[in-house]
């Protein structure tokens, strides 16, 4: 625990003594709490044509096997809804390196591979990721990641017969500590 707490404080203290070497990258007229640049974020149709479905891992490849178009383990999706948000709520000082995020992931269809190939729009279920980060320098962020269990949503919210393999999605629910590296220039 005590090695946890040091590593954790390091990360935390680190990105503050290695800026106090560069210049600030703040204006001065930026407000300290809720600056104009608070949010930024993404939002993401994605439409999967046929043979080619979102598997989110809630039902056995083989559900055709089980009822075959009527299979009752459908959750194979042809639409997904998905986004990125961070907050930055710091726009002065040490703590504007500071950030949340949040990442959902909202999955539609209902399809059985092999089977059953409709462009239903009925709502499968959410997955869903949140963390913190704080930028250290030179392009590179510490993160904290917490992702979750899938979440099924309406009538799908219960066992759908020996094809379901519950609602642990791919990986089940992990957290992460990572590092990543901005680079480049984006052209709008």
């Amino acid at each position: 625990m005590k090695r946890l707490l040091l590593w954790t404080v390091l990360c935390l203290v680190l990105p503050g003594a290695l800026q106090a070497q560069d210049d600030s990258v703040t204006d001065a007229d930026d407000r300290t709490f809720f600056p104009r640049d608070t949010f930024w974020g993404y939002a993401q149709l994605d439409l999967a044509p046929p043979h080619n479905e979102i598997d989110p891992n809630l039902c056995a490849g083989n559900a055709k096997n089980y009822g075959g178009a009527n299979a009752p383990c459908s959750l194979f999706a042809r639409y997904m809804l998905s986004g990125y948000l961070e907050v930055r709520p710091f726009g002065k000082g040490q703590f504007r390196r500071f950030m949340l995020f949040g990442e959902p992931a909202f999955l539609f269809g209902k399809t059985v591979p092999q089977a059953l190939y409709t462009w239903s729009p009925d709502a499968i279920g959410i997955e869903h990721s949140w963390g913190l980060g704080v930028y250290i320098k030179k392009g590179f962020e510490f993160r904290v990641t917490q992702h979750f269990l899938f979440d099924r949503l309406g009538a799908r919210n219960h066992n759908l017969g020996p094809a379901d393999l519950g609602n642990n999605g791919p990986w089940g629910r992990y957290n992460t500590i990572g590092v990543r590296k901005y680079f480049g220039t984006r052209r709008w």
